[in-house]
């Protein structure tokens, strides 16, 4: 089965990053918005049982993280990604690397906390949401107190195996 480890950001800021996400991103109907902080890894039933037991012991060993997000921005030209941009803190920093040291990781690209709103777009459609976007003022401040690690389904959606409150037992 597939497995990740996500933040889903309070309901206000899923319902912004949604106005977007349903015009623009593909994955729309398969996952809330949310920060990665472990991408999609392979466990099979016995591992998960390990793996979400150090996730807890990592999780009750954080305090809760401030999501602090500021623009509109992009990852191009590496791919043609529009995201919320989660600006970096020490304590997300930390978390992030905690789980990276915690498991074996292939991640893909380097941690850049964020929360996508437009993928699989063509170079003109890019160009032209992220250039309107990017003039845009955000601005949210929060603190989240739990991560999930999520599995994937068969139809490609991803639900909750199991929450950690950060800090807490």
């Amino acid at each position: 089965m597939k497995f990740g480890v996500v933040i889903f950001p309070s309901k206000k800021i899923q319902d912004f990053a949604n106005s977007f996400r349903k015009r623009y991103d593909s994955n729309y109907a398969l996952i809330p918005p949310h920060i990665t902080l472990r991408s999609a890894f392979t466990a099979t039933e016995e591992e998960i049982k390990d793996i979400a037991q150090k996730i807890g012991e990592i999780a009750r060993s954080f305090e809760p993280v401030t999501i602090t997000i500021t623009k509109f921005s992009s990852f191009t030209p590496v791919n043609n990604v529009i995201y919320l941009k989660v600006e970096p803190s020490e304590k997300l920093e930390k978390l992030h690397t905690e789980l990276k040291l915690n498991f074996e990781s292939d991640q893909e690209y380097n941690f850049v906390p964020h929360i996508t709103i437009g993928q699989k777009l063509s170079d003109d459609e890019h160009s032209d949401v992220f250039g309107s976007l990017r003039m845009d003022k955000v601005s949210f401040t929060e603190s989240a107190d739990r991560i999930h690690l999520l599995y994937q389904l068969e139809n490609g959606s991803w639900t909750v195996y199991e929450t950690f409150r950060l800090g807490k037992e």
